[in-house]
């Protein structure tokens, strides 16, 4: 297997990303986002996604000042997580706050559009988690 180690951050493209994305292996998903405190997103990926890609350089700095951790699922690698939530389509974006599913981010991949989005869901009541 190729790619950096389970667990280890690496640094988002782009200019003034001040953020990084933290990996979550199969095994320690649930405990590692159980014992996130604050808002957190995960960014369900696949090597073979471009808009994946995109999304993951876009959401540091779109998301900046509104969530307390970045994390990044590889479904290719994590595929008992990726059936647990039914994943269907990539990129896959939750938000969590305090350990617990709050909902899915949909929108547009623009910086504006997300920041709203994302701030219209925290705002609003928790959904049930999917899956």
């Amino acid at each position: 297997m190729g790619g950096r180690p389970e667990g280890k951050r690496d640094s988002t493209s782009g200019p003034g990303a001040a953020r990084t994305f933290e990996r979550l292996a199969e095994g320690e998903f649930h405990h590692r986002i159980a014992r996130s405190p604050g808002t957190a997103v995960v960014l369900f990926t696949a090597p073979h996604c471009g808009a994946c890609r995109r999304w993951r350089q876009l959401l540091p700095a779109a998301l900046g000042g509104t969530v307390d951790a970045l994390y990044e699922v590889d479904v290719s690698e994590a595929t008992g997580v990726a059936r647990y939530f039914e994943l269907f389509h990539l990129p896959t974006i939750h938000l969590y706050r305090d350990g617990r599913f709050h909902a899915e981010l949909q929108c547009p991949p623009q910086d504006a559009l997300v920041r709203a989005a994302a701030r219209a869901l925290l705002d609003g009541p928790a959904q049930d988690e999917p899956g």
